[in-house]
């Protein structure tokens, strides 16, 4: 893997970028825009690239992918890819065919990271958003811990170097660890995760079962439909407003770089080629070859900064802000 000094080490061995690039696809943007995105983040040195089947870009991100391949700009040992098992491919029998049906998608061999998507089983069939009369979910009664039985195959088929979960909360994860017969524990747990919602109980949690945290969301919650447009915007806060300022750095790198220095690892995603390049600008200087921290958390996972380079003050902390129970709003102390 390239870039190892960027890594930070999973509990199974391998190694995972700390800055990954999202291919997530909002409706209005032409999925043709992922391939141009996808080349644009590897040209600038993103390593990470993050995807998942019910995203059905995965075509789109394979060319992409094989496109940098085929220049000489990576090999493909340089490139860490993740896919995500779809909620409607919990039954057993189609986790591995799910995970077979992304690799034709991609034209690749094997992906670096396979996810559990959601612990929440949906009704298998042709719809990848099945519901009922009403227009709610149709669930289904699979048991999350067959689902990760048949997760730990497709790692020892070498369909993937990793396996891990999505949108877990410590309950769920313990259902796994937990599970008679364990043979691999998830390596990580990708989640919502900013400084509005900074998942501060799920991230010591993980910690402490040795489980690294990926943060999707790193700078604030995506303004779709499902977003109350009443809550506040992270960028727009006066405190990242004044760090970006004294540190010459827009409020998006100081929201990452938050990130970086509590031993999360973020996702960041954009279609803009400037924004894409300066995305890649948080790890500059951030001495990550060491993995510990300074403020005296634990040492897995976690990356050194210098005091003298820290943009984000160790003494942040977060308050609720009402009347938003689940959004928070950053102060220093």
């Amino acid at each position: 893997m390239d870039h190892k000094h960027q890594c930070v080490a999973l509990n199974d061995g391998y190694f995972i970028p700390v800055l990954g690039f999202g291919t997530s696809v909002p409706d209005k943007v032409p999925k043709s825009e992922v391939i141009k995105a996808t080349k644009l983040a590897i040209e600038a040195g993103f390593r990470h690239i993050d995807s998942a089947y019910v995203y059905q870009v995965e075509e789109e991100v394979g060319l992409a992918i094989r496109s940098k391949i085929a220049d000489g700009t990576v090999k493909r040992e340089d490139i860490f890819y993740t896919s995500k098992l779809w909620s409607t491919f919990h039954k057993p029998d189609l986790v591995q065919p799910s995970l077979e049906q992304s690799l034709k998608k991609l034209q690749l061999d094997y992906v670096d990271l396979f996810l559990i998507h959601f612990p929440l089983p949906l009704q298998s069939g042709m719809s990848l958003s099945p519901k009922d009369e009403q227009g709610k979910a149709i669930s289904e009664a699979v048991d999350l811990c067959d689902t990760w039985e048949a997760m730990e195959k497709c790692k020892d088929a070498g369909l993937t170097k990793s396996i891990g979960v999505s949108n877990f909360n410590c309950q769920h994860l313990e259902m796994i660890l937990n599970k008679p017969g364990l043979k691999y524990k998830p390596v990580c747990n990708q989640v919502e995760c900013h400084p509005f919602l900074n998942q501060r109980k799920l991230l010591d949690f993980c910690k402490s079962k040795d489980i690294v945290l990926v943060a999707y969301g790193a700078v604030g919650s995506t303004r779709d439909r499902w977003t109350d447009q009443n809550t506040p915007i992270l960028l727009d806060d006066p405190v990242l407003g004044s760090l970006a300022k004294k540190h010459k750095r827009t409020p998006a790198l100081i929201a990452l770089r938050y990130q970086l220095q509590r031993g999360v690892v973020v996702l960041v995603k954009s279609f803009n080629e400037k924004r894409i390049k300066e995305n890649m600008q948080v790890l500059r200087g951030s001495g990550v070859k060491d993995v510990k921290f300074a403020g005296g958390e634990s040492p897995q996972a976690v990356i050194h900064v210098p005091a003298h380079l820290q943009w984000v003050s160790p003494s942040l902390t977060c308050k609720q802000l009402a009347p938003w129970p689940t959004c928070y709003q950053i102060t220093i102390s």
